[in-house]
């Protein structure tokens, strides 16, 4: 499957961020036991962060994405690309 991957800008403030981060972290979850290897992770100097996770398309990528508590609750804006693997 393709590797795809969410770079995101933080829109809200932390405390309303943080109000939706144990949803997203169940999110990703359930992404990792559906077969889609995804990890996920914030910036040092925060402020964004990015998901990186498997898709069978662009058409999957974005519904994932969609998804994502941390899009739905307006949280974060994002850039979605499909990530091409020269080097492992």
């Amino acid at each position: 499957m393709p590797w795809f991957v969410k770079i995101e800008a933080g829109l809200v403030d932390k405390p309303t961020f943080d109000q939706y981060v144990p949803a997203h972290t169940a999110y990703v979850k359930a992404l990792i036991d559906k077969g889609h290897k995804a990890k996920t992770g914030y910036w040092a100097q925060r402020g964004g962060g990015m998901m990186l996770f498997e898709a069978a398309s662009m058409d999957e990528a974005q519904a994932i994405v969609a998804a994502d508590p941390l899009v739905v609750n307006g949280c974060v804006s994002y850039q979605l690309h499909e990530w091409r693997i020269v080097i492992e």
